[in-house]
């Protein structure tokens, strides 16, 4: 009986000494090194814990060459501080819409749907602009990947596009439509339609001119402020770490 429970005791340290070092070299198999496991997180624990990084001192580079935090902090002081002025620039806009359609109007004798052809007049250029100005200068100083020249040039090809060609085009095809409608102007003859369109309003097309004026001036003042607004936001992240 003894002699039993002095067997079973010896077999764990038997089997203890087979699993070391040198009882698997006896056995002719050579011992792995033991591996940590590294703590897995989640995708959506990594990206609340974004802010976290920046205050333990951890970098994630991005391909632009700006760490994650910086983005992080540069996208919320760009949203706060830069707001006014890109609702400034659609307001401009809207307000250019607002010209073109009472110059077409006067220039077709158009007295019908005053209120539908100015609400739309308002607010798609507004919403052209506010969306354009978003996508191509607003995200791309956030990702860092934009020089001051072209943030100006931006700028200015969204004031001219979305604040003058814009409105202009839909303000003549609008009107052009109830003048056809209503006859309120005489009917243009068969083969020479967009020929006899451009005579008639070549007056109110060169008038154009001085919001276009005004939309590029505004457009190249508006992205070299917010281009300044970047470098001092991004100056003050980068001291603050």
């Amino acid at each position: 009986m003894s002699a039993s429970r002095h067997r079973a005791q010896s077999q764990p340290g038997r089997r203890a000494r087979l699993l070391t070092g040198p009882g698997l070299r006896a056995l002719g198999v050579s011992p792995r090194p033991f591996r940590t496991r590294e703590p897995c997180v989640p995708a959506h624990r990594q990206s609340r814990e974004s802010p976290r990084w920046r205050r333990s001192g951890v970098r994630l580079e991005t391909t632009c060459g700006l760490p994650v935090w910086c983005r992080w902090e540069l996208r919320k002081c760009l949203r706060t501080l830069n707001i006014y002025g890109t609702l400034t620039f659609g307001t401009t806009a809207a307000f250019s819409g607002m010209l073109t359609n009472f110059i077409f109007r006067h220039r077709f004798k158009v007295t019908h749907d005053v209120l539908k052809t100015y609400a739309s007049l308002t607010a798609l250029p507004f919403l052209s602009t506010i969306v354009s100005y978003k996508l191509l200068v607003t995200d791309a100083l956030c990702s860092g990947n934009i020089s001051q020249e072209n943030c100006v040039l931006r700028s200015s090809l969204i004031g001219i596009a979305c604040g003058v060609l814009y409105p202009t085009a839909l303000a003549f095809s609008k009107n052009g439509r109830l003048a056809f409608k209503y006859h309120t102007v005489p009917m243009p003859p068969k083969g020479r339609v967009l020929l006899y369109w451009l005579l008639l309003c070549h007056t109110e097309i060169k008038a154009m001119v001085i919001p276009l004026i005004l939309q590029t001036t505004f457009g190249i003042c508006h992205g070299l402020q917010h281009y300044a607004i970047f470098e001092s936001t991004l100056e003050k992240t980068v001291h603050e770490d």
